[in-house]
């Protein structure tokens, strides 16, 4: 049986910055432009979000909405070092992942869980690994399909869960606005508004002459199959891995900078040795610090050719977490090491 997760995580923009600075937890954040001028809101906490902030409202509605909210700048950076955190855990779990974009994503329960049954508790499992290893919130749909899911997902945020069980999906669909339909874009949105259309029920139930009027080409037939809970798109997996990584999370924090150290080496050693059986090479070592509160710190250094030697890869991992902890001193819950710009030994040589 085919059982598709849609994975969200919930406002993550807003909740990573409320990781590196918890006072904003209670305060309205927007996360997006200047509000002065002609930015645009990424996203918003749900706490600004009570005062009608949404996502790609000009942040100077967002301003006139809420005039004490607080407005900062995105830092992409910060949020895909979260986002690669995050999946990297979601991949200890199920394996067939297709991440969809920096905070969503389709998991395949099918393969490890063989009725809905088995899914919801595995869906459970990684909403609670996700909350307790990163601090962040997510909400998973389950259903049959990837349009299923993505709309499910939505239905209790945040943090929930929400199954769709096989032949139910029409009636779940039906009664939400046409606009909750992937797929179903403003355009097409205002023709079927302007026809009386306005639940994805409703768009399910045309005839073939009203889609074809309505919304011409191959396009209207897909978006009304979706309407009907039918989509058999599979997983776009790519099975490139462009890095490899390693990391340890302390049972208690760790302020003891050789014992950092030390298992900084150990990681390293064994990332080494899997690049040699492997015969590939690294250019870029990164070493990841999170701190108590969760915050994380990642610092990198490439180099003019790659490596596989655990000694040289220690040696700069450990020159990373020293200059980090420079920055930001303290004690930390997790450290860890990571490898990118990978290629074949051999393919080195010859460029050599």
């Amino acid at each position: 049986m085919r059982i598709v997760a849609h994975l969200d995580l919930d406002a993550f923009f807003a909740a990573v910055e409320e990781l590196e600075r918890p006072e904003l937890r209670r305060l309205p954040l927007v996360v997006g432009g200047d509000p002065h001028g002609r930015g645009v809101v990424a996203t918003a906490n749900y706490v600004a979000r009570r005062f009608g902030i949404a996502s790609a409202m000009s942040c100077a509605e967002a301003l006139r909405r809420c005039p004490h909210a607080v407005f900062v700048r995105p830092r992409g950076a910060l949020y895909r070092e979260h986002s690669r955190e995050v999946w990297s855990i979601v991949r200890e779990i199920v394996s067939t992942v297709e991440q969809a974009g920096i905070d969503e994503g389709y998991l395949d329960l099918g393969q490890v869980a063989p009725t809905f049954g088995d899914a919801r508790a595995l869906a459970e499992a990684v909403r609670a690994v996700i909350r307790a290893r990163t601090a962040l919130s997510c909400s998973i749909g389950v259903a049959t399909s990837k349009v299923v899911a993505k709309v499910a997902s939505d239905r209790r945020k945040p943090g929930g869960l929400t199954v769709v069980r096989p032949g139910g999906e029409a009636a779940f669909l039906a009664p939400f606005a046409i606009r909750a339909l992937p797929g179903v874009g403003p355009r097409a949105e205002a023709k079927l508004a302007a026809a009386g259309v306005g639940t994805i029920g409703e768009l399910a139930s045309l005839s073939d002459d009203e889609v074809r009027r309505l919304l011409p080409g191959r396009v209207g037939q897909l978006v009304r199959e979706r309407a009907r809970g039918i989509d058999p798109r599979p997983l776009e997996v790519s099975a490139e891995r462009i890095s490899i990584s390693s990391e340890e999370t302390f049972e208690r924090d760790v302020a003891d900078v050789e014992r950092l150290h030390d298992e900084l080496r150990r990681m390293a050693d064994g990332l080494a040795g899997h690049l040699r059986q492997r015969e590939q090479t690294a250019r870029t070592i990164t070493t990841k610090l999170r701190y108590p509160d969760f915050a994380i710190r990642t610092r990198s250094m490439s180099l003019g050719a790659g490596t596989n030697d655990g000694e040289r890869i220690a040696e700069l991992a450990c020159t990373l977490l020293d200059r980090a902890l420079r920055e930001r001193p303290g004690p930390l819950r997790l450290v860890g090491v990571g490898l990118s710009g990978l290629a074949d030994h051999a393919q080195l040589a010859l460029a050599l």
